[in-house]
């Protein structure tokens, strides 16, 4: 492989993985049977990438982060560190998933959606980071405010700014995002 990629010893490569050009794996990095990264990727140390996930150009997945199966992330994501990602989960370009933020199997987020972890600052700049339940679907360019947790099931409409939680099964759209319907 002379792609000009750094690849840490330490690095456990499955079965089938393709690794595009320019690409950094950091130390003790897991990348499961028939992961694609794509050029210019990173990963971080401590992250595990489940079987068939594709990782799109110019993806950078944080330290400590975790990814299930069958994931796609198009160009220009970040997953920040200690994420947690379930299965099927699936990213348009220029996503953002903050520290420490849960996904749930099947989510999908279209291009531009932004989970925020701003600072509070009322509370000495204490970061928090909201979560996405399963099976949740998010238009273009919506941005969820921090400490906000998407329930199973919502429907966020595109262009929205969530800053309330979400129950299971409604959705929601607008700036701010309101409720409109059960799903």
């Amino acid at each position: 492989m002379n792609n000009l990629s750094y690849i840490s010893s330490s690095a456990t490569i499955g079965k089938n993985v393709s690794i595009g050009r320019f690409c950094v794996i950091e130390d003790n990095v897991v990348l499961e049977d028939g992961v694609i990264l794509e050029d210019y990727a990173l990963v971080q140390s401590e992250s595990r990438i489940g079987a068939r996930t594709k990782v799109g150009t110019y993806c950078k997945v944080g330290h400590n982060v975790s990814i299930g199966s069958d994931c796609s992330f198009t160009s220009y994501c970040e997953i920040r560190d200690n994420c947690h990602l379930g299965s099927h989960v699936s990213m348009g370009s220029r996503c953002t998933l903050s520290a420490n933020t849960n996904v749930g199997d099947g989510a999908i987020m279209k291009y531009a959606f932004v989970l925020a972890d701003t600072p509070v600052l009322s509370k000495n700049n204490e970061k928090v980071s909201g979560s996405i339940g399963a099976r949740t679907k998010f238009g273009a360019n919506v941005t969820v405010m921090p400490g906000v947790h998407i329930g199973d099931d919502a429907e966020i409409g595109a262009c929205s700014q969530v800053r309330h939680n979400v129950p299971n099964g409604q959705i929601w759209f607008g700036n701010p995002a309101k409720y409109l319907r059960d799903s």
